[in-house]
């Protein structure tokens, strides 16, 4: 079994989770969208609120925790899978 580049994955994965905070902060702060969800971000997220600096914010804290996340899932898919 081939094994996953795990910092490859880590780097994709945060500026997809990134995008996705930002993009969805500009959209709830544009057309409305969504704002029950958002308040769950300023939740998890201190600092983040729906607006342009929240969603800069947003883009910054989705980069590290889909980093984070994306390294775990290369690593221990590496450790688990390509061992067998």
């Amino acid at each position: 079994m081939m094994r996953i580049h795990t910092k490859a994955l880590a780097l994709s994965c945060g500026i997809v989770f990134g995008l996705i905070i930002c993009l969805k902060t500009l959209a709830g702060l544009f057309f409305g969208y969504a704002p029950g969800c958002l308040e769950l971000f300023s939740g998890a997220f201190p600092g983040y609120s729906v607006s342009i600096v929240g969603s800069v914010i947003g883009l910054l804290y989705g980069f590290i925790s889909g980093g984070i996340i994306g390294g775990l899932v290369g690593f221990f898919y590496n450790r688990i899978f390509v061992r067998l």
